[in-house]
């Protein structure tokens, strides 16, 4: 290792550990009060970290493996959770979409540090009807429409020039044709059989809740930190 490659080393290594975690108040969680599903705990920390100011609370890591058993991994944005499950949006045609197609079996990671809160989901991924996947689509933005419409997400790019072309003509139909098709937009929905909640303590007295399905319900049980 040369002198300059060992200096930048130590430069990451100081600046990284010089990083603090969780340097305010943090809200306190008893899990015997938690409610006998997920789903109402959830909207409630999302409800909270909202308020909380936390910014993009309704991002989230999605992960997947491909058909060798390869861990794959990204961030997206959520795009609901009721009584289904947890919802999310892309092209069928993606790494993540042709993934899911030979194992749809996908975890989520929510991450709000505004609050060291963090909530973890696990279960099968099933597509949605060709209906609710244009519905999906068109309750977005201008702009989502348009990025859409340019597609081939994950293929390989020969230039920024050709992105320029094909986005501004996607930018263009996406204004002229509002309602118009996208054959491969496709939402999905995460079945949650498991689903964590974590609350982070300052001194390391982590509480984790964890539900699993058992049937029609959920079993309730503490984790170790």
């Amino acid at each position: 290792m040369t002198d300059a490659s060992d200096a930048g080393r130590r430069a990451f290594l100081d600046l990284l550990h010089s990083q603090r975690v969780w340097d305010i108040e943090l809200p306190a969680f008893d899990p015997a009060t938690a409610p006998p599903a997920p789903l109402p705990l959830f909207h409630a920390w999302f409800a909270e970290a909202v308020a909380a100011g936390q910014a993009e609370p309704h991002t989230m890591t999605l992960a997947t493996a491909d058909a060798e058993g390869l861990p794959d991994v990204r961030t997206l944005m959520l795009h609901d959770a009721d009584a289904r499950g947890w919802h999310f949006a892309t092209h069928a045609t993606s790494a993540k979409g042709r993934e899911l197609a030979a194992r749809p079996y996908a975890a989520l990671g929510f991450y709000w540090p505004a609050q060291g809160r963090q909530v973890r989901v696990r279960g099968p991924v099933t597509a949605c009807s060709p209906a609710e996947s244009s519905a999906d689509l068109h309750a977005r933005s201008t702009g989502a429409l348009a990025s859409a419409l340019v597609g081939r997400q994950s293929e390989v790019l020969g230039s920024t020039a050709e992105l320029d072309r094909a986005s501004d003509a996607a930018w263009q139909r996406a204004r002229e044709e509002p309602d118009a098709e996208v054959a491969s937009w496709t939402r999905y929905v995460v079945e949650a059989r498991e689903v964590e909640f974590f609350q982070g303590d300052a001194r390391r007295r982590h509480v984790r809740l964890r539900y699993r399905r058992n049937g029609t319900g959920w079993e309730r049980e503490l984790l170790w930190p």
